[in-house]
């Protein structure tokens, strides 16, 4: 190769950077827009093709990059010294983070994943020091409740780009004081403020102001999801003030928020005081910047590896028909392996499960479905897998792996939040907590069936439970959507036999759902049927199935709310509301 041509594929690299994330902030600044116009179908297409950006413009560079070196092989010494030239253009880089991201994912291309070395590739970051650059104009706003909190909340509001009217502004204030002071109590809160981040946090139907409160205690979240009626009218539907509230708003199971960010780095920063919980992954994860994610989930594990002496082991719970699932027992994630052979009654591929697993990242995960990263070539060493573990994978994976000397190379895997499988939470709890459980496990499935996402294989061993106590579902490899299935009512018996058979008295087709049958294992132990039957026995009937398929055939997309019902002000505060319209 001629020298000097480092630099130009350097700088083609971070030319195609620029060019994909002009394009990510081109589809986010258009999510103000398709809210105002309760456009909720672009909502929904905005955030697939966003997600399918990284990739396209990733595969752009690497069509140039071919016709720049002509197909000619390249040594060693010349790829290290891309890296440097790469390296020597970002100091003065806004996006310098997500750059470097970029570039491990151009060279994981080209490259076929082989040669994953801290030399070539930006493992870590080549400027650990530099968390984000001097800001050219404020991230927030601060307000201060000089004249009371009645004129600043107005200011707030005031201030939004929303350009719908509102349904009763000074209503939605009323709600908002009323809350603060229940949370806060009366005197301290004319000693408390506000500061507001200047971009909306779009995500479904709502646009979310997202600040921070500033208390004489210290610093709480101050979290408002705007809502509009059908009419077009704006109001706001709750104020959430407790880190766990926004962790669960801001929660790895949920859809990433639009939000226009030129400098992520800098976002995230001024995130991490209100969200203490979440990881750097988690937080460039939230604002959708789902790739650099990957890169900080790796290093967050590469750092968890080094400071452990632990081994990895199968994962707890019952072992999997398709997936080969292990963990680090003090880590909070999970890897899972396709496995080689599936048990008999799994009739896939293993083309189709990774198809159901791209269809949860693209799709409306509605705080149900946990995300995912794909990982190829992943390398451990041996020395740090369980004996037990190691013939584990000798036997479901073997051509899944590859054994050099100490370390072995597993060809394809998934990264995933680790959760208490729901199967052993409910051995474990009783009482309220064991009926908190059953109504998060309906809760889920109701949700999921709105979002047009049919589980497929319901038991309890599939979803997990969260450190906030909510349900998610993590078992991809039977997902459809509900338009796609048939729901039916189990036909009445011919003759007393027909129920004492082996067989079905009737006829199953591919796709055929029978509602009645859930009862079987879900009502099954004493103690959770009569629960069930109280709280969901709805999801035991076919009609309701078909009528939340007839209205997804219609077009309905449903509210999707990232706290309780309970929360919303027209349930807490609708007597406050009643009152004084009628004053």
């Amino acid at each position: 190769m001629p020298r000097g041509l480092e630099l130009l594929i350097a700088q083609t690299i971070l030319q195609g950077f620029d060019a994909q994330y002009g394009r990510f902030l081109e589809v986010t600044s258009g999510a103000q827009q398709r809210f105002e116009q309760a456009d909720w179908h672009a909502v929904q297409q905005a955030m697939k093709s966003r997600i399918h950006l990284y990739d396209h413009h990733v595969g752009l560079v690497v069509e140039q990059l071919r016709c720049i070196t002509d197909g000619k092989s390249t040594d060693a010494d010349f790829l290290l010294r891309v890296k440097e030239h790469y390296t020597r253009l970002l100091p003065d880089y806004p996006r310098f983070e997500i750059a470097e991201s970029f570039f491990n994912s151009v060279y994981c291309r080209l490259f076929d994943h082989r040669s994953l070395t801290p030399e070539r590739l930006f493992i870590f970051s080549s400027q650990p020091e530099r968390r984000f650059r001097t800001i050219p104009r404020p991230l927030a706003k601060d307000f201060f409740p000089d004249h009371g909190w009645e004129p600043l909340l107005m200011r707030i509001l005031s201030d939004l780009p929303l350009r719908l009217p509102w349904q009763n502004k000074s209503r939605d204030i009323r709600y908002i004081i009323a809350h603060l002071t229940e949370t806060l109590g009366e005197d301290a809160l004319p000693r408390c403020h506000v500061q507001v981040a200047n971009e909306l946090f779009y995500r479904n139907k709502a646009a979310w102001l997202v600040g921070k409160l500033t208390t004489p205690d210290g610093t709480l979240p101050f979290l408002l999801p705007i809502h509009r009626t059908d009419e077009g009218e704006l109001f706001v539907d709750t104020c959430l003030t407790t880190t766990a509230e926004a962790s669960i708003v801001f929660g790895f199971a949920r859809s990433y928020f639009m939000v226009y960010a030129p400098l992520p780095a800098a976002l995230v920063e001024w995130l991490r005081e209100i969200l203490p919980g979440k990881t750097t992954a988690e937080l460039y994860m939230a604002i959708g910047c789902q790739k650099h994610a990957k890169t900080e989930s790796y290093r967050e594990y590469l750092c968890y590896l080094a400071e452990s002496d632990e081994k990895f082991i199968e994962a707890p719970g019952i072992r999997g028909m398709v997936m080969l699932v292990f963990t680090l027992p003090g880590f909070d994630r999970v890897f899972k392996i396709i496995k080689d052979k599936f048990a008999p009654q799994k009739e896939m591929s293993a083309a189709h499960v990774r198809a159901c697993y791209q269809l949860v990242k693209e799709h409306d995960r509605v705080g149900r479905m946990a995300d995912t990263q794909e990982f190829e070539n992943f390398v451990l060493d041996k020395r740090q897998i369980d004996p037990a573990l190691m013939a584990l994978l000798r036997q479901e994976v073997p051509e899944k792996i590859t054994e050099l000397g100490e370390h072995i190379v597993i060809r394809h895997l998934y990264i995933e939040r680790r959760m208490v499988p729901l199967n052993i939470w409910l051995e474990q709890v009783e009482g309220q907590q064991l009926r908190d459980a059953i109504e998060e496990y309906g809760n889920a499935i109701r949700q999921l069936a709105a979002a047009n996402i049919f589980p497929g294989d319901m038991l309890f061993k599939n979803f997990g439970v969260t450190r906030h106590g909510r349900v998610v579902f993590y078992d991809y490899d039977e997902i459809c959507y509900m338009t796609e299935v048939n729901f039916r009512d189990i036909p009445p018996a011919r003759y007393p036999e027909d129920e004492l058979a082996s067989e079905p008295w009737y006829s199953v087709s591919p796709g055929d759902v029978f509602p009645e049958e859930f009862r079987h294992w879900l009502c099954a132990d004493p103690r959770i049927g009569p629960l069930f039957e109280e709280m969901h026995a709805d999801l035991f009937r076919a009609d309701y199935w078909r009528a939340l398929q007839t209205r997804i055939k219609e077009g309905h997309v449903e509210d999707v709310y990232a706290y309780r019902r309970r929360q919303r002000f027209s349930v807490r505060y609708g007597a406050i509301s009643s009152t004084a319209n009628s004053s």
